[in-house]
């Protein structure tokens, strides 16, 4: 479906960031938007281009490539194209006084181009402000966002047991489950934040390659198909019968993202430890998705869940021996990994209608991975789960 960005969504959300740079620092002069994933947030439009805010008011949108895309696309009246950031001296002073960057996404080679045309007072990180704003999600987004959910239980629930077969592939498991994916609503990408993040739809493999280490910052493993590409699944693991099999993945519909996990049985039983802790964590999932109220705030969640654990499930709890992540859930919107993250030092309330993603999950030795990953929306009394909710082992 294509859709363009209605405008009183870029106005409510442009208006959302002017009182957000307001209140991180009250001397700012201007905020220079470049990330991909942000200007289409606020424009509509996901073209090669700086969007520049002014104190005063002012909202300008200068685009490099496609320009003509951007006009059409973007709710914006003041799109000008641009070729240098030289072009935009006719629009801005020389001096644009403390600015506001995205400083986890320019590279200094661009902010040296940028500033050879224009000074820079101070540089203020533009990050926090967005990644909080696009925390919270509109109706408009939350419908996306819903759509999503369904389809993805729909494919996780239903279509992956068809596709899983005696003799294939992890590799063909990827291909094959993205054809059925794009054979659904799927918009082809799934996104994720971070420097040089490679994921193309999440991870999923056989049995124990579901514990390799990983530079993925996520409880789950994969061996993948080489060391030069360890996010796709390896050509020489078959699956076979008695495998778990652990399917952590994406989807995304118009933009917007939900995360779920599904763990399968093929061809035989799980050991029955294996499925104990696999049901724990569903109990675990239950426990903090009644703890996403408006209000709660993030890190005693996590301190709460934490404290309640079994010694069997606490030992390898959100990972494997050395490589267990720090955190039990997390934001998820145009991209899958956002704000705001359960685990220490996310000291902020909750609010409604924030989306999050809870993946209690745990290694098996000789086993795999196991566990489970819904995607909640925040409510006033607790998480509305918006893909079905953690199931135990499916055997097939």
């Amino acid at each position: 479906m294509y859709l363009k960005l209605p405008k009183s969504e870029s106005d409510t959300r442009l208006a959302h960031l002017f009182s957000a740079l307001d209140t991180s620092d009250a001397s700012w002069d201007t905020a220079l938007v470049f990330g991909r994933v942000n200007l289409y947030y606020l424009t509509g439009t996901i073209q090669d281009g700086v969007l520049v805010l002014r104190r005063d008011g002012d909202v300008q949108f200068f685009v490099r490539r496609s320009f003509e895309r951007a006009r059409e696309e973007s709710p914006l009246d003041a799109v000008y194209p641009m070729k240098s950031y030289r072009d935009m001296q006719d629009f801005l002073p020389a001096d644009l006084g403390r600015t506001f960057i995205e400083t986890d996404q320019v590279p200094v080679a661009m902010l040296d181009r940028l500033q050879k045309y224009f000074r820079l007072d101070a540089v203020l990180a533009l990050d926090p402000v967005m990644l909080n704003i696009r925390a919270v999600k509109s109706p408009y987004e939350l419908a996306f966002q819903k759509k999503a959910g369904r389809d993805h239980d729909v494919l996780l629930m239903e279509v992956v047991p068809e596709i899983l077969r005696e003799g294939m592939s992890e590799a063909q498991l990827f291909g094959e489950l993205y054809r059925a994916m794009m054979d659904m609503n799927h918009q082809g990408v799934v996104r994720f934040a971070g420097f040089e993040t490679e994921m193309q739809i999440g991870q999923a493999g056989f049995g124990t390659t579901t514990l390799v280490p990983t530079c993925f910052d996520g409880p789950g493993g994969m061996m993948g198909a080489s060391a030069a590409i360890p996010s796709v699944g390896g050509r020489d693991r078959i699956l076979a019968k008695g495998d778990m099999v652990f399917v952590d993945i994406g989807y995304g519909y118009c933009g917007y993202h939900t995360d779920k996990t599904q763990v399968y049985s093929f061809g035989g039983k799980l050991p029955e430890h294996a499925l104990s802790l696999h049901e724990e964590c569903i109990e675990v999932q239950k426990k903090a998705a009644d703890l996403l109220a408006e209000g709660n705030i993030p890190s005693e969640i996590y301190a709460d869940v934490l404290a309640g654990l079994s010694p069997v499930l606490a030992e390898n709890f959100m990972g494997y021996g050395s490589r267990r992540v720090s955190f039990l859930g997390h934001g998820i919107g145009l991209v899958v990994n956002e704000w705001p993250v359960i685990a220490r030092g996310f000291d902020s309330p909750l609010v409604e209608n924030m989306v999050i993603a809870l993946e209690p999950k745990a290694g098996v030795t000789g086993v795999g991975t196991v566990g489970v990953e819904d995607t909640y929306v925040v409510g006033r009394s607790g998480g509305e789960c918006i893909t079905g909710g953690g199931r135990p082992v499916l055997e097939l």
